[in-house]
């Protein structure tokens, strides 16, 4: 079967039942049993799995689980919200050089702190997702409140999900390596948003997936976004390194983007004052409703592809922030339910999302690593024929936004 069937034939096992048996079921972390075990670790015919604690500093308990599957490791944390910090193969990685130094306990984490942008203060990770009740820039909108009436609320820069431990975390392996969890996203008069996951990847491939399913857990249709935020620095991200993939528009997010739309697919080299740069894209798909996107690096020798169904996440956000080393040189490749802008602006642009009482969405992306020129060309060419001869079309000015 090809990349492509694999990736629809997808789905989540958490829920479910399988007729595989399991050589591993462990679990690490479940708050209705109270349990949940420090240090854990389990080998395989090359290939391992170390779940450890982290220690001092802002870091100080949080959860890590490293999986080496004998040609690529990933390491997720379950403290925040399942996030991925980074994926490495050889001299090849997937994660950037941010400010933030250590990976921070949501504990130290103020949301609502520098009007709204208290997010960024533990931002360092590959993949971190937004959302569930929002995601997207901090600002205002109104909501129902407890007594029914209308009322205003602050939102704060994408959400809480990349801020909340995983309630509960399993280790599966029977033909894969699957580490799974799930993270609630609850309050009493307001959203109740469960996301189970599943990171899961095969021994000695290049390629791993990420498979969620959110499910609305009240009795009333709620509101939900997510954006699957992947964040690239070097040896990916530099000068002339490319974004590619088939696109049918561009539409810059504001007036600043827009001067520069035409170059939105390359990459300047770290530049001192850059303003970052945003694109709203939307992907063409292949007649299974797959798309492939890709980051190449200039000699395009080394990238990564992302393979996922536009159906589930229709709406691609590419976020570049090409400066200085020191601030911050990373570039965003984030599929999504939405784009990032305030869930006001989305609702009224009809791209808002609803679940209804006790319904689920599924969402699966695999990421395979390319290490050489063959694999970059290989994958260039599925993206090619995905865009065959469709046009792309270019916004030259940012939408206008109340």
């Amino acid at each position: 079967m090809s990349r492509l069937g694999c990736l629809l034939s997808v789905s989540l096992l958490v829920l479910g039942s399988t007729a595989r048996a399991e050589t591993v079921h462990q679990v690490l972390t479940d708050a209705s049993q109270n349990i949940r075990v420090s240090h854990w670790e389990h080998h395989g015919d090359g290939w391992s799995i170390h779940k450890h604690e982290l220690r001092g500093g802002q870091q100080e308990g949080v959860d890590v689980i490293r999986v080496n599957n004998g040609a690529i490791e990933f390491t997720v944390i379950p403290t925040r919200g399942m996030s991925i910090l980074e994926v490495k193969s050889g001299d090849l990685r997937l994660g950037w050089d941010s400010p933030v130094k250590e990976v921070v306990h949501p504990k130290f984490i103020h949301l609502d702190s520098r009007g709204g942008l208290g997010w960024l203060a533990g931002f360092n990770e590959w993949m971190v997702r937004c959302g569930l009740e929002y995601a997207g820039h901090p600002g205002e909108d109104r909501f129902i409140n407890n007594t029914g009436d209308e009322a205003t609320m602050d939102l704060t820069l994408h959400g809480k999900i990349g801020n909340i431990p995983a309630s509960e975390v399993h280790v599966v392996v029977d033909e894969k390596i699957r580490i799974r969890g799930r993270v609630d996203e609850r309050m009493f008069y307001g959203t109740q948003l469960e996301l189970w996951t599943e990171i899961s990847t095969t021994p000695g491939s290049n390629s791993f997936t990420i498979s969620d399913k959110i499910t609305n857990r009240a009795a009333s249709e709620q509101e939900f976004e997510i954006i699957y935020h992947a964040n690239h620095g070097p040896p990916l991200l530099e000068k002339g390194s490319m974004f590619v993939g088939p696109i049918e528009r561009v539409m810059p997010m504001n007036d600043h983007a827009a001067k520069s739309v035409d170059k939105y697919a390359t990459y300047a080299a770290p530049t001192p004052g850059f303003v970052e740069e945003v694109y709203c894209l939307y992907p063409y798909a292949n007649d299974r409703g797959i798309t492939i996107v890709m980051l190449q690096n200039a000699a395009g020798d080394k990238g990564v592809s992302f393979s996922y169904s536009v159906e589930q996440l229709p709406y691609l956000t590419l976020w570049k922030n090409t400066l200085s080393k020191q601030n911050g040189y990373v570039t965003g490749i984030e599929p999504g339910t939405n784009f990032p802008f305030n869930r006001r602006v989305e609702r009224e642009a009809g791209r808002l999302k609803k679940l209804g009482g006790g319904e689920t969405r599924e969402f699966a992306i695999e990421f395979e690593l390319l290490s050489d020129a063959d694999a970059v060309k290989k994958t260039a060419n599925q993206i090619k024929r995905i865009q065959s001869d469709r046009t792309t079309k270019v916004d030259r000015e940012a939408p206008k936004i109340d």
